[in-house]
């Protein structure tokens, strides 16, 4: 089961989050990554916590002022990264184009989507995983798999159907073990969350808490 804290653009202390994501899971065996705002992957990946970027935009080198080029998120320490999260959506054709470009820099991806459908069309662009995140549940109290499961679970059937080699997983709401335990009992390989390790007054508490769920 995989964790990835998306650190948003939330107020907090990056490298007090990923240092306690790096002790977390040194000491579980867990596989722990931190999304940290592009600014702050360096430093982040540093902490010798695996770093994920927040996105990557769908072009090469060249003419693209306030682009996040994907050699770059790389070049920082990244060894992955998100594409269309639900906060920073993307045409399909940029989606592709996002997913391509993490490749050529040797970025693992996960693709977020909305919805069992949305699922099954980011996993025909053949990334390394998909994530089912309804934006009505993300930044709340109740974990999605536990508020719908069969969103979870139809999300795997349809990831299935196209590409069996895509991962999945979940995320909106995830905030404790047992949400992640459900999260894998639903047939998910990972979950994605934010403010539940973002906003804490004790990150690493509460990462402890999560990976007990595996």
């Amino acid at each position: 089961m995989f964790i990835l804290v998306n650190l948003k653009a939330y107020p907090c202390d990056p490298i007090e989050v990923a240092t306690a994501a790096r002790d977390v899971a040194e000491a579980s065996g867990a596989r722990i990554a931190v999304s940290p705002q592009a600014a702050d992957i360096a430093r982040v990946a540093d902490t010798g916590v695996e770093t994920w970027g927040q996105h990557v935009s769908p072009n090469a080198h060249g003419s693209h002022t306030g682009s996040t080029l994907a050699e770059a998120v790389a070049d920082n320490g990244a060894e992955g990264t998100l594409i269309n999260h639900s906060e920073n959506r993307l045409k399909l054709a940029d989606i592709d184009g996002s997913v391509r470009a993490a490749e050529r820099a040797d970025l693992e991806t996960i693709v977020c989507a909305n919805n069992p459908a949305q699922v099954g069309a980011a996993a025909a662009l053949g990334p390394d995983a998909v994530a089912v995140e309804p934006p009505e549940l993300i930044g709340g109290d109740v974990s999605v798999a536990t508020a719908d499961p069969g969103i979870v679970e139809d999300a795997v059937a349809a990831a299935e159907a196209v590409d069996p080699a895509v991962d999945v997983f979940c995320g909106a709401g995830v905030s404790t073990g047992e949400d992640v335990s459900t999260a894998g009992d639903l047939g998910a390989s990972g979950v994605l969350l934010a403010s539940g390790v973002a906003k804490a007054d004790d990150p690493e508490a509460v990462l402890e808490d999560l990976v007990s769920g595996i």
